[in-house]
């Protein structure tokens, strides 16, 4: 969710204007995914990097993140969205942190949507958490190094019970990833968008998905392959 400064700059407002614009295109998108039927939408919402920022910015951050959780939970309970975050959550602040505890029990029970906050998050933080938990785990012989695989060591990720994401949008016009799910999106189609986040609405999200739709999935394979297992003469 990339721009709410640059959004607030070019019209002359704070850049907290922008984030607050920003928190009501979130409310935009969480509907707008439920109305599309997406199951799972996880939402870059403060990096690790992102404390290098000016530190009135990072609190204002801060409140409006508090602020939306204590407005919002009411909506997601009536909509049965499922909160959960992935990231190192225990260094936000207390007030925060209670906040989304809350809102995540409150939640907890509902399976039709679940909406994902990445807070504290970064992809290579997030690996050097999964490698030391892994590292533990041999040490106290309760993993066998001999069976690494993927999978044994994907449960060891924020991400373990979550699907990998099939598709990555970013707004702003920037055309990186900026340390987002990176083993995760190894198979995610990307769309990059020119406007910034306070300007994304339902017609650019359903473009985006239109454009993930018309795209053809190898995942290693060739697309005569993909044919074969569709038309139910290949394997899969």
């Amino acid at each position: 969710m990339d721009g709410n400064g640059r959004w607030a700059k070019s019209r002359g407002l704070p850049r907290i204007e922008g984030h607050r614009r920003g928190v009501e295109t979130v409310r935009r998108t969480i509907e707008a995914a439920n109305d599309f039927g997406i199951e799972y939408l996880t939402l870059y919402a403060f990096s690790v990097e992102n404390w290098k920022r000016p530190e009135e910015e990072v609190g204002a951050l801060m409140n409006l993140l508090d602020h939306f959780l204590r407005k919002e939970t009411k909506t997601l309970i009536k909509n049965r969205v499922r909160l959960r975050t992935i990231g190192r959550t225990e260094d936000l602040p207390p007030k925060v942190r209670r906040e989304l505890d809350r809102t995540v029990a409150a939640t907890a029970e509902f399976t039709e949507h679940t909406l994902v906050l990445a807070l504290n998050y970064g992809s290579r933080t997030e690996v050097l958490d999964a490698a030391r938990a892994y590292a533990a785990g041999v040490a106290e012989g309760r993993i066998d190094p001999d069976d690494l695989s993927w999978e044994s060591f994907a449960r060891h990720l924020y991400t373990a019970d979550l699907p990998d994401p099939d598709l990555v949008i970013r707004t702003s016009g920037e055309t990186r990833v900026s340390n987002f799910l990176l083993l995760q999106a190894a198979y995610a189609e990307f769309v990059f968008l020119p406007i910034y986040w306070p300007d994304f609405g339902r017609e650019e999200f359903a473009e985006a998905l239109h454009e993930f739709n018309r795209r053809e999935r190898r995942f290693g394979r060739t697309g005569d392959q993909l044919v074969a297992v569709a038309s139910g003469s290949g394997t899969s």
